[in-house]
């Protein structure tokens, strides 16, 4: 059985207001009698149940989500996901809201989260973009007690408390050795799509997929990469321009602007002779998947993500621990034979 306040009351011969006060931090306890009670809870093995006294309080978390602005499938599922968790924020203690910054500027990002600073939120979740004066607002804010988790993209070397995202690196590994394996034996270049540099998740899934090319496949050689800017349109033109080139034996689109992508693929395909691999099942990239347009697809699930984000912004401000196993993001991998 748990042990309770009333056991620690006991164990250290006080009363329970004592206990209580001992507990929340609170004056008026003299030093020998919170060593007592500190000692008591140690040695009954005592677990504070922070959530349960914060719903007997009342409490709620405010809580805000800073995503791009653009004309991307994936986010647009990230958004959908995070109207859920609003939909369940009565049962949740939750007060979400989510604010729109242009994507791929850090000049945006940063006065946004300046401005939040002087709302003082429980917890603020974002789409990070990788960039120094990101990197240094973020560190102000989590020293100025902060809970802040990045999103899908993450900002290393910030002082940031959680990433809720797949390990980009091994997606990109995984891109290539697939690619690679697809391809056989034979010989030539390889388009990549990416949506901008400017993001720490293009860059790491573009390290992983040129290490494993180089290391064992190199008879395929990567092109300089393409940056769509998540704008379907900008893809299908760099795209469509690109498969111009003979040479061109396979695509491997890590980013967003699928429907470019795949609409430049179309186009193109007078033969099924290209191999592609892309990120994100979507309703585009399932039915791109199902006609044999895309070969395989890297997938996130974002509902998880919004749904850990929002367990470690609420353990963050509770001073709870993270229990990592649970918070860990999966990379599934889709053909059109195991499509959910």
């Amino acid at each position: 059985m748990r042990p309770t306040v009333h056991d620690i009351a006991a164990a250290a011969g006080v009363s329970l207001a004592t206990v209580d006060r001992v507990l929340n931090q609170r004056p008026g306890v003299r030093h020998v009698t919170r060593e007592k009670v500190e000692t008591a809870i140690r040695e009954l093995g005592y677990i504070r149940d922070v959530a349960a006294a914060n719903l007997a309080k009342g409490r709620t978390y405010p809580l805000v989500f800073i995503l791009p602005a653009s004309d991307n499938s994936f986010m647009h599922g990230l958004n959908a996901e995070i109207q859920q968790a609003i939909l369940r924020s009565p049962a949740e203690r939750t007060d979400i809201r989510t604010i729109e910054v242009p994507a791929f500027d850090p000049a945006a990002l940063v006065a946004v989260l300046e401005g939040l600073s002087r709302e003082k939120p429980c917890g603020i979740a974002m789409v990070a973009t990788d960039a120094p004066e990101v990197r240094a607002v973020v560190d102000r804010l989590v020293h100025a007690g902060f809970p802040i988790v990045t999103l899908v993209s993450d900002l290393t070397g910030s002082l940031r408390h959680h990433y809720a995202g797949i390990d980009n690196i091994a997606a990109g590994r995984t891109a290539a050795r697939l690619l690679g394996r697809f391809l056989g034996p034979r010989k030539g270049k390889i388009a990549v799509l990416a949506g901008s540099m400017l993001v720490r998740d293009h860059r790491e899934r573009l390290e992983g997929f040129t290490s494993v090319m180089g290391e064992e496949f190199p008879d395929l050689a990567i092109l300089p990469v393409l940056e769509g800017r998540d704008d379907p349109e900008i893809a299908h033109m760099l795209v469509a321009e690109a498969l111009g080139n003979a040479e061109i034996i396979g695509v491997y689109s890590l980013g967003a602007g699928n429907r470019g992508l795949i609409r430049a693929l179309k186009e193109k395909a007078v033969d099924r002779t290209l191999t592609v691999i892309a990120h994100e099942l979507t309703a585009h990239t399932r039915a791109a998947l199902i006609d044999n347009t895309i070969d395989a697809i890297l997938n996130q699930n974002a509902g998880h993500e919004v749904r850990s984000a929002i367990r470690v912004l609420k353990a963050k401000a509770d001073g709870l621990a993270v229990i990592e196993a649970q918070e860990r993001i999966r990379l599934d991998i889709f053909l059109k034979d195991n499509l959910p």
